[in-house]
């Protein structure tokens, strides 16, 4: 198993720090010298390149392929790679600017036969484990709730950032949407609004309703030019769960207005940006696990749901 990690930025050195510590053979390419040579001296037991993988000679060499490189260039790199033989790429959140990108990814990996996979970590945070495990003794959840208000200001400032601006929705809001969802099902139907806009976001206030394949009710609001933070919320009959910030398990009980904070064994999460170190072990060893999101079912969800919700359209049953 050998594995090249593609971009040499923040996310590169997070899952070198991973996949240092799972004893896995890896390499990282970058474009920039400058974000390289930090890597290099944090790691210099380590393969790392600069030139960009445009220029990188032994892609060949390499099975597997982590694509940690911006939002503008995932699909570019990932296209790369595969055309040079890796079948096997775990792609960063969320595969491409927009549907349209998504699903060139997801028409060129089946006519390559590829294994893609969608960097969507929260889904393996420690919070949603220990979630996941109470919910098995537990009733069905009846209904939830979620919010995926976005901070524009912290973007406002970098003039360098124009493509996640442009794609914020997809870029980051997807990733609460996904975890609702994964834990809770898909819609079957859905009514959804979305109006006003950013100077650079087509989209900035959004609510919507509807009901999941497991007959769970859900609404959710965002509205991005006002006060909030990402949270989410379920109800069953005997708790409230609450996801607030996502790293964090809360559950209110039956009868009392009382919230208690869930103890969870969130060591990984600490040690590593959350999620990631499991997320990494199961692309490696255990790619059945049912918490990776593959190309198949990231185009579906790109279609089906975040396009409605993006774009306040309507769906039935």
């Amino acid at each position: 198993m050998k594995i090249l990690v593609v971009g040499s930025g923040y996310m590169a050195g997070e899952y070198a720090a991973v996949l240092k510590d799972l004893n896995v053979d890896f390499s990282i390419v970058g474009r920039s010298e400058s974000s390289c040579n930090i890597l290099k001296k944090k790691y210099p037991d380590i393969n790392i390149y600069s030139g960009g993988i445009e220029n990188f000679n032994n892609i060949e060499k390499y099975n597997f392929a982590i694509i940690t490189t911006n939002v503008e260039f995932l699909l570019e790199h990932s296209i790369l790679v595969m055309n040079r033989g890796i079948r096997n790429l775990l792609v960063e959140k969320p595969g491409g600017k927009n549907l349209s990108e998504v699903k060139q990814l997801f028409d060129i990996a089946q006519v390559n036969s590829s294994k893609i996979f969608i960097a969507y970590n929260r889904r393996f945070y420690a919070s949603v484990e220990k979630c996941i495990n109470l919910l098995e003794s537990d009733s069905k959840i009846l209904s939830f709730n979620f919010e995926f208000t976005e901070w524009p200001h912290t973007l406002e400032l970098f003039s360098n950032q124009e493509a996640v601006k442009e794609n914020l929705f997809y870029a980051n809001s997807s990733h609460l949407i996904d975890l609702a969802f994964f834990l809770n099902g898909k819609p079957k139907q859905m009514s959804s609004i979305s109006t006003d806009k950013l100077a650079w976001h087509k989209k900035a206030i959004y609510a919507g309703i509807g009901m999941t394949d497991k007959n769970s009710v859900f609404s959710y609001q965002a509205n991005w030019k006002g006060p909030g933070r990402w949270g989410l919320e379920m109800i069953s009959e005997n708790f409230r769960y609450y996801f607030r910030p996502l790293e964090e398990l809360w559950i209110q009980k039956q009868k009392t207005v009382k919230l208690e904070k869930v103890e969870i064994d969130n060591y990984l999460d600490i040690k590593y940006k959350p999620g990631l170190f499991k997320q990494v072990n199961a692309f490696l060893f255990n790619q059945s696990d049912k918490r990776l999101i593959d190309i198949v079912e990231q185009y579906n969800n790109c279609k089906e749901i975040y396009e409605v919700i993006l774009n306040g359209s309507f769906t039935k049953n």
